[in-house]
């Protein structure tokens, strides 16, 4: 009987560096002459993974974001796995927008995954969904490389990472 390799198609953010790069980007924003004397809020939630962002206008909003995305390119957090709110009205004339940091793929980037596997007629291949995360398992290490290979060259909305190869 062969032996089977196998390994785990996830996605997720570093929640250290997500954090770092607001500490540096509050620290940047208080700096900067254009945001002298107005109050603004960067902030990391933890617990549900947001980050908020607050300012005046939808200008220095836009502002604030290039600063933190200029920062977490630095720290080489995934982007893609940043998800954008919509710009909403907070207190007065304020506008506040939250950003989603994706930690897990969702049950529709599953199928996704396990179709392109299925469609890329890989013959000995399976994929397998496990709560957020895919196993795809053979006996050829080589059609392991191949599948990883096909599943880099598709947008999926998310940045893949490739894991607990054995």
């Amino acid at each position: 009987m062969a032996k089977t390799e196998s390994f785990d198609v996830t996605t997720g953010v570093d929640l250290m560096e997500v954090e770092n790069a607001v500490n540096q980007a509050a620290k940047e924003i208080t700096q900067r002459y254009d945001f002298k004397g107005l109050k603004v809020t960067l902030e990391l939630n933890k617990a549900d993974q947001l980050v908020m962002f607050e300012a005046p206008d939808e200008m220095k909003l836009h502002a604030m974001w290039e600063m933190f995305l200029g920062k977490l390119i630095r720290r080489q957090v995934p982007v893609k796995n940043c998800q954008r709110g919509t710009v909403q009205k907070a207190g007065g004339d304020r506008v506040r927008q939250e950003v989603k940091l994706i930690s897990g793929l969702d049950i529709d980037t599953c199928r996704k995954i396990v179709k392109t596997i299925k469609d890329g007629k890989f013959r000995r291949c399976q994929a397998a969904i496990e709560a957020d995360k895919v196993r795809v398992s053979s006996p050829s290490r080589d059609e392991l490389q191949e599948v990883i290979a096909a599943l880099r060259q598709e947008d999926f909305g998310v940045e893949l990472k490739f894991g607990n190869y054995r």
